[in-house]
Parts: structure tokens; sequence; C-alpha cells
């Protein structure tokens, strides 16, 4: 089965307290709401310790169109996405011996925060020694499931064609979508959550030839699903200023009544039930969201501790966030045979899921 054989994560340069975001906020929405202390108690209450931005807090402070906001997307998503691929391609903790990017036959470019053509990884080709024959497969749109969507992505592709390196590269740069006249509650609540940050993962196929230091998950099966009529769950609105977030309050109750079942078939098919789950890599939408997954899905908090953690220390920035995630489990405590689960849900309404099972070094 396809082997996903390192994993890197780039951290942007400003990082913010919550408390000085709850200070921001506090000062642009206090004349819009009437009860500004008691919805900035979604500051205090989301688990989020600090997050990192491409830009410092005082580029927040006027107004910019949205050619500069996209502009600074291109140009900083190209610069992190290149310190995240050579971070992927000569990680020691996982690699016996570094590859170099003209050995990656395929890109998998994850996002939904800004708009590229052509599309960032083309531009990141130049950066780097890629072969100019290397497959390009950009992804836009697939909001916070982007991450396990990729990875589904390259497994299909590394099961065709099992000689295959792929990178599955997911960049977000959701802070520079910030509306400052954006006076809803969705806007207010996305301040508290949202980040930016890049990660790359290395998949490979049977034949690959990859040696590993650690033990590494392969991917056994992957499933998609949809949610009917349910466009205006998350997403984005495209305005003249720019994209205004869409984030629904219902996504925790959504998540119960919705995502248990899609899990329990899915592990069903393959003979599996959630207590043979040792390892859940989550994506931590939001405390609320990692409290509905504990619910649905009978969880321990052991179970999401991971999740928790990259959700204090990064917040939320979409499609990177799982693989964040995946990397804290790929480098802690696993065993040969351990099952792990890994689920993202996004615009759409949609989910995703990946079945792992660790095996030994490759």
């Amino acid at each position: 089965m396809p082997s996903i054989v390192s994993a890197s994560t780039y951290h942007p340069p400003h990082i913010v307290e919550q408390g000085q975001t709850a200070a921001f906020a506090r000062e642009l929405f206090k004349d819009d709401f009437r009860d500004i202390e008691r919805l900035l108690t979604v500051f205090q209450n989301g688990q989020i310790q600090k997050r990192h931005f491409a830009m410092p807090l005082t580029w927040f402070e006027r107004d910019h169109s949205l050619q500069e906001r996209n502009d600074l997307y291109i140009e900083k998503a190209v610069e992190y996405g290149t310190e995240a691929v050579k971070q992927c391609l000569d990680d020691e903790r996982f690699l016996q011996q570094s590859l170099t990017a003209g050995d990656i036959d395929a890109i998998f470019f994850i996002s939904s925060s800004g708009m590229a053509t052509p599309s960032i990884e083309a531009r990141i080709m130049n950066c780097l020694p890629f072969s100019d024959e290397t497959k390009r497969i950009p992804i836009w749109g697939l909001g916070c499931a982007g991450g396990a969507a990729g990875i589904s992505r390259a497994y299909e592709y590394c099961l065709a064609f099992p000689q295959a390196k792929v990178l599955v590269l997911a960049i977000e740069l959701c802070s520079l979508t910030f509306q400052r006249n954006d006076r809803s509650k969705s806007n207010l609540v996305g301040t508290s959550l949202f980040a930016d940050g890049t990660a790359c993962v290395l998949m490979t196929g049977d034949e690959a030839g990859i040696e590993t230091k650690r033990p590494v998950p392969s991917v056994l099966k992957t499933a998609s699903k949809l949610m009917p009529n349910s466009e205006d769950v998350m997403g984005w609105e495209v305005k003249n200023s720019g994209l205004h977030v869409v984030f629904s309050r219902d996504i925790p109750v959504i998540v119960r009544d919705w995502l248990g079942g899609f899990v329990d078939a899915f592990l069903e098919k393959e003979g599996l039930s959630m207590k043979e789950i040792t390892h859940f890599v989550a994506h931590p939408g939001g405390k609320k969201v990692l409290d509905a997954y504990e619910e649905t899905l009978k969880l321990s908090t052991e179970k999401t501790l991971h999740a928790r953690n990259v959700l204090s220390s990064f917040g939320n920035m979409s499609s990177p966030t799982v693989l964040y995630v995946l990397e804290q489990f790929m480098l802690g405590n696993v065993k040969q045979g351990d099952y792990g689960l890994m689920t993202a849900l996004g615009p759409g309404f949609s989910g995703e899921l990946v079945l792992l099972k660790w095996g030994g070094t490759v």
C-alpha cells in the first residue's frame, strides 16, 4: 500500500497571542455589538493560545484591496511552500537519505485562501530543481477538508503508479482574507479561530524504494462524502472586497448527527470499528468540533490530544491543519500494526476519511 514517508510543517513568522487578537477584535467590533464582552469569550473558550500569521497585527489595522491581498498570498505561498518542500525532502527525522525535487513525479497542491494561475506549485517548480515533466494537480476549494483529500488523491495516484514519489503541499493564508468591515458574527468567530500555515507530505508507491528511519503509516482505504444542499454551512462568499467567511454555528451539531454514521459505515466495510483505531488524526476545526468528535465517536480525550495541541499552538489553518496533526503522530510512540483514522470536514458540506496502518520502516 502507498505510504506516507515524510511530513514537514512551516510556520509563518508573526506569532500572535490570543489575548492580542481579542483586544484587536474588541476595538474593531465594540460599536457594532452591544454584547461585545459576551461575544469575546469565544477567544478565551476556544483553547487557542497563539497563532502564526503571514503579516504583523498592525497590517490588519487598515483596509486592503483584493488585489493587494492576493498578491501577498502568491508571494508568501511560494516562499513558505518552497521551504516546506525542502524540509520534507531532506527530513532526517524520517528519511534515511535525502531526496531532490527532481525525484518527485507529481505534486498535489491544496489551497482555498487565494487564487493563482499559474498555480502556486508551478511557481515553486521555478524555485527548486523539479523535472519539467512533474505532474501538477492543483486542488482548490476544499477548505478544511483539503489536507485529508490531498492524501486520498495522492494515495490513488500511487496505486496507479507504484514507483511514484508524490508531494502533497497544503498552504493556507487565512489571515489575508480578514475583512475589517464585515460586522457579522461569523467574521468575529473567524477572527478568533483561523490562522496561516503550510504543510508538506511525501507519499510513495510500493515500488518507490525509499528507506525510512521510523515506522510510517500506509494508506489502506479512503472515502469522501457530501451532505446534499449544505452549501451554507462553510465556505467563502466572494465579494468585491475579497473572500468573506461562511461559518455556521451548527457545525458541531452536524458533526454529532452526521459524522458517526459515515465513520461507522466506512470502518465496517474494512472489518473494523472505532475501538480498533489507536491514532485519531483529526482536523481540529475548533474546540466544539473536537468535543463533538469525542461525543459522537465515543473517544477519550487522550485520542484528541495531538489535535488539541495543534489547535492550541496554531489555531485552525484550514487544509494544512490535519497534516500538522499527522506529523505529531508520525513523531510519536507508534507501533507496527497500529491503525489510524484521518478525518477532516470542509465546504460542501463534506467529509474525508483516510484509514491508516503503521508498518515497520520501509
